[in-house]
């Protein structure tokens, strides 16, 4: 690539002053003459995404302006060679840059293709983005695997996340928070290919724009959408093999020009996926051991989602759109569990054959109608009016076949057989709306947010003997759920000279009312039962954020914010529901949310070299407790732990040498539990210091040959506040083919090389001590394939310029740098 006059270049950073908010230059080509209609990109330098574009005037001049940062200037034009700069530093004070001369190219271009790779992993002073369109090895993954090895977050035995250490993370999709929790988020996860998936953001300090909720942050989830202009598409399909094969299917279709963006996709996927667990548990004068095998089968899941832009003029754009995710699944779970007296554990009294089958029907579609209006850089309003329903149908059969033991032969005694229905239905409505405008030197920024989720589950259980099914009246509830949370924000950005401030004060309130209802009999006669809880409560969460980036090459940052994590509904409902004979789950109606108040300091070296240390001290931390009832039966209940205080550690790097790149990540953390609840056994004084690393390698073996190897390793930690877990960790390794002149990928990867990835966990509470311990099918050959088609340039000419610099605007709202759930 060649590059404008040297003259032009040393004067470059010269002319950069560290308050400028405007840069305006002019183009000129070899023989003096300015250059009209060139494109001039203003380029984040953290990750090159488009901030602004501008066009030259007729006599070859520019002018372009954005928020406080660090930007690359790009300037093309068709039959010039396409030049970019070193970072530039933009605060408070306008610069003028020299005249650049563009060498042009030999022959004539029709049109330029502006290409660049994304890095696999970017560290912000914010927020950490896996981006997973850029990666070998996320073929075949679904989001939940794709979470498992993203840096700083861990997946424990029952699938909850913690981001460095800490639970309480808030789920985004598109930049908008899922009502989902628990084993629901779980299984809607699994459902989400790595082929839907743009990026992952880990968010760890959010400001005062997004919601309080999720005390370890955020985690967005960016689904892909196309932003070129024209007609064009793709279409994917993927096979994936472990124990049992594995298909995915897929297709993209985009439509846009100066006036509308229309764009859709769809996925299809199913298979069948095979898991083992080991459980043990030593309670009052009993043991407990039971070796389970879990297949899950995904019949179908059909992914969809559709939208349209309107770019009404210059200043205003209107949108809808409508996305879903529909799946069927059944789960089987097959294994027998061997009782034991302590006083002869060689040989077990008897056995539980517990088998079970579940059929799951999921579907979740939302709605949004959007609205955005812009007067330049100035002031800027948006309004998202938002619903969406999650139906959940179950439907699981428990059968229960005791056995003696006599003479060391199995002798069966009795069953106890019953079925579950419990259909789910979750309604979610959200109004909310942000400004923006020029204040006082800064960004003044504030909106509001009004959301409603209605939650109903009615749970009825049948006890089975025969063809014959009979209501359990006293074993069946129905539990119906209302939150309404009211928000307002106020945040302020400015920039001084080499300091950046920004501030921000969010208030929401919190109004829920659950309805447990059932029947209890009583002498004989079975009584309505109505247990019900309220609650309203108002909170204030400040945040704040200082960087000092008087030297661009080495920028500190100072940030501090407070959250909050709500009890999901399951988690509020007393009803006691019988997992099998001897193991129970019951909600805790006193369980209060949690709150999180977090510091950090922040460094980073030559935009590579990134340091982050957080403090973070957690009040009524949410943990998972087995507690026992009737001696040798067990119960899993959630309470409020006293206090949690956590010290984090992450350092990351990237490196890049002609056809070599690695990315590496350490992140470590200390933490310490500490609670009461009523001495002995019943206390809680733990603490652990505990890391996970992660690193990425590719290699660029030819034009159209890329290898890449990547793996994790997450050192021993703990579980929800008593599970002391073992270290887990894989190797995946894979290659990428381009063919049909860059039109079509195929990717081929095998995970976990060494078959190294399983889990496992101990607990000693209330005199019962637990261990589980589980894998499924790691080491997987994944093979994908990928073709594009239909026009892939950029074009910017000046017709169109307005429609493209909106949308990016929009697509940055949507990825997190102008929150989309506030």
């Amino acid at each position: 690539m060649r590059k404008p006059t040297t003259l032009s270049l040393a004067l470059l950073p010269l002319c950069v002053s560290l308050s400028a908010q405007t840069i305006t230059g002019g183009v000129k080509d070899s023989q003096g003459k300015w250059l009209d209609k060139t494109t001039v990109s203003l380029l984040r330098a953290v990750d090159s995404q488009v901030a602004r574009l501008s066009v030259t005037d007729k006599e070859g001049k520019f002018s372009i302006s954005s928020a406080p940062g660090n930007y690359i200037l790009g300037l093309t034009q068709i039959g010039y060679t396409p030049f970019f700069s070193k970072p530039i530093p933009l605060t408070a004070a306008d610069t003028l840059l020299p005249d650049f001369i563009m060498a042009s190219t030999e022959g004539s271009l029709e049109g330029v293709t502006v290409t660049s790779k994304k890095p696999i992993v970017e560290v912000l002073a914010d927020k950490t983005i896996l981006n997973v369109e850029g990666t070998i090895n996320a073929v075949g993954n679904d989001a939940l695997e794709l979470l498992r090895k993203s840096p700083g977050v861990m997946v424990d035995k029952d699938d909850n996340l913690s981001l460095a250490g800490k639970n309480g993370v808030q789920v985004f999709i598109d930049g908008k928070p899922s009502p989902l929790s628990g084993t629901d988020l779980s299984n809607y996860l699994k459902t989400l290919q790595s082929t839907q998936i743009e990026a992952i953001e880990l968010i760890t300090n959010p400001s005062a724009r997004y919601e309080a909720a999720g005390n370890a942050g955020i985690i967005n989830i960016r689904l892909k959408k196309n932003k070129t202009f024209g007609t064009n598409g793709s279409v994917t399909a993927g096979y994936n093999i472990g124990t049992y094969g594995k298909y995915n299917a897929g297709f993209t279709l985009n439509h846009r020009n100066s006036r509308i963006n229309a764009f859709g996709s769809y996925n299809y996927s199913q298979s069948l996926n095979i898991s083992d667990m080991y459980s043990f548990r030593d309670q009052a004068d009993s043991l407990f051991e039971q070796e389970t095998e879990m297949r899950f089968r995904n019949k179908w899941t059909h992914t969809f989602k559709a939208g349209i832009d309107y770019f009404l003029n210059a200043k205003s754009t209107a949108g809808v759109m409508v996305n879903g995710n529909l799946s069927d699944n059944v789960l089987h779970t097959d294994g027998p569990m061997e009782i034991r007296a302590k006083s002869n554990p060689d040989v077990p009294a008897r056995v539980l054959d517990a088998r079970s089958e579940s059929v799951v029907d999921r579907s979740n579609v939302n709605f949004n109608i959007n609205y955005r209006y812009a007067q330049s850089a100035t002031r800027v309003f948006n309004i998202d009016v938002d619903y969406g329903f999650f139906d959940l149908n179950s439907n699981q059969y428990q059968p229960n076949d005791y056995y003696e033991i006599v003479s060391g032969q199995r002798v069966y005694s009795y069953s106890s057989n019953y079925r579950m229905i419990a259909p789910t239905d979750i309604r979610i409505y959200s109004l909310k709306a942000d400004y923006e405008q020029d204040f006082r030197k800064g960004k003044l920024s504030y909106g509001a947010k009004f959301a409603y989720v209605k939650t109903d589950n009615d749970f009825s259980r049948y006890d089975v003997a025969g063809s014959s099914e009979t209501l359990d009246q006293e074993r069946s509830n129905r539990f119906e759920y209302t939150e309404n949370i009211n928000a307002g924000y106020i945040n302020y950005n400015r920039a001084f000279s080499g300091v950046m401030l920004q501030a921000g004060l969010r208030i929401e309130n919190t109004v829920s009312e659950g309805q447990s209802t059932g029947r209890k009999l009583n002498n004989g006669v079975f009584e309505q039962y109505d247990s019900s809880l309220n609650r309203n409560y108002t909170n204030l969460f400040p945040s704040a954020a200082l960087t000092f980036n008087k030297n661009p090459l080495s920028q500190f940052g100072l940030t501090y914010s407070r959250r909050i994590d709500r009890p999901a509904y399951q988690d509020l409902n007393p009803f006691e529901f019988k997992l099998n004979d001897y193991t129970f789950q019951k909600g805790n109606t006193r369980l209060r949310p949690q709150y999180t108040n977090s510091f950090g300091l922040t460094h980073t070296y030559k935009y590579k070299l990134a340091t982050a240390v957080n403090y973070s001290h957690v009040k009524d931390i949410f943990t998972q407790l087995p507690d026992t009832t009737e001696r040798s039966k067990s119960f899993m209940s959630k309470s409020n732990l006293a206090t949690q205080d956590i010290i984090s550690l992450n350092i990351s790097y990237p490196f890049q040498y002609k056809w070599y790149s690695f990315f590496v990540n350490l992140n470590s953390y200390y933490s310490k539990y500490k609670a009461n609840f009523g001495g002995g056994d019943r206390n809680i004084s733990l603490d652990v210091f505990a890391f996970n690393f992660y690193m990425q390698n590719s290699f660029k073996l030819s034009n159209t040959l890329t290898g890449e190897i990547s793996g994790f390793y997450t050192s021993p930690s703990i579980w929800q506040g008593t599970f002391r877990s073992i270290a887990m960790g894989s190797v995946d390794a894979g290659l990428l083919k381009t063919i049909f002149r860059g039109k079509g990928t195929v990717k081929a990867s095998v995970t976990d090389l060494f078959r190294i990835m399983q889990w496992k966990g101990e607990s000693n509470f209330t005199g019962v001590q637990s261990i589980a311990s589980g894998r499924w099918e790691s080491r997987q050959f994944r093979l994908n394939f990928t073709y594009r088609f239909g026009n892939t340039q950029v074009k910017a000419s000046r017709q169109r310029k307005t429609g493209q610099e909106e949308e990016s605007k929009r697509a940055d709202a949507g990825s997190g740098s102008t929150p989309a759930g506030n």
